[in-house]
């Protein structure tokens, strides 16, 4: 994940934590080396004492719940007896006395941490909790789907025209999901990185002079749907429309395409590059 997209992700999650839970201060960051993390975003910081903290597996509050793969939390840092504390100076510097660090983890593997504090010593509700988790959630969603753009533009920059079928078929497959997945994407940036790799992977086995189409997201995100083999309803149901309204951007890509069945639309969307 570059630095660019991983500061806007972190940031907004931090943002929405703080008005979710109605906390003063969060702060966070990911693994880089799958054992050390930087805080590189904060939210409500009266100080710089946080900023850019490397924080090692098992090492204070944050480390622990990277070694443990679970939201840990404390009511006052500084005379916790659960935690080390190697980092009680820029704690205390910054002010915070209740804390709570929330692993992300993404299948399995802890990828980062977002933390929420008081500058108070009182305990965290479940409002806090639930408020951390979710945005801990919203970042491992924008991680799995980073990691499964990355795994498929690798594999359709490997499988070129003479490529095995049933490779091919996978990356067909994988990009309707990808394409199913991106309007779910809060942020923009996320998104629309996402967009150009399905639009890379749709591309990567056109010939010179195909025929150029325009289609708007949805009508691609239908014409996806249903090379994938799905019916109406069950394009409706992936990608959150009604069928009705499938029909309607079906009809509408099918007229751009010149196509009269939908077979017809799917491979004339795969000879402009719209579809892998």
């Amino acid at each position: 994940m570059s630095e660019r997209v991983e500061a806007v992700e972190i940031r907004a999650a931090l943002l929405r934590l703080r008005r979710a839970s109605g906390l003063p201060i969060a702060f966070g960051g990911l693994l880089h080396d799958g054992r050390r993390m930087r805080i590189a975003e904060l939210n409500g910081a009266l100080s710089t004492a946080l900023r850019g903290l490397t924080i090692g597996t098992g090492n204070g509050l944050g480390g622990k719940a990277i070694a443990l793969a679970r939201p840990c939390a404390v009511t006052d840092y500084a005379s916790a007896r659960h935690i080390s504390h190697e980092y009680d100076g820029p704690v205390a510097a910054e002010g915070l006395r209740s804390v709570l660090a929330v692993p992300v983890v993404v299948r399995r593997r802890v990828r980062g941490v977002l933390y929420g504090g008081l500058r108070e010593p009182l305990p965290l509700g479940d409002r806090v909790f639930d408020a951390a988790v979710a945005a801990a959630r919203d970042v491992e969603q924008a991680l799995a789907v980073r990691d499964e753009a990355q795994r498929l533009a690798a594999a359709g920059a490997s499988t070129g025209p003479s490529g095995e079928p049933a490779a091919w078929e996978t990356v067909r497959e994988a990009h309707g999901e990808l394409r199913a997945l991106a309007p779910r994407i809060a942020d923009p940036a996320l998104r629309a990185e996402l967009l150009a790799v399905c639009g890379r992977l749709a591309s990567a086995r056109v010939p010179a002079g195909a025929p150029s189409v325009t289609l708007t997201p949805r009508e691609a995100d239908v014409l996806a749907a249903v090379a994938s083999g799905a019916t109406n309803t069950g394009a409706a149901q992936r990608l959150g429309l009604r069928p009705e309204t499938v029909k309607g951007y079906l009809r509408s890509a099918m007229r751009k395409l010149g196509a009269h069945t939908r077979g017809q639309a799917v491979a004339a969307a795969r000879r402009a590059g719209l579809l892998p």
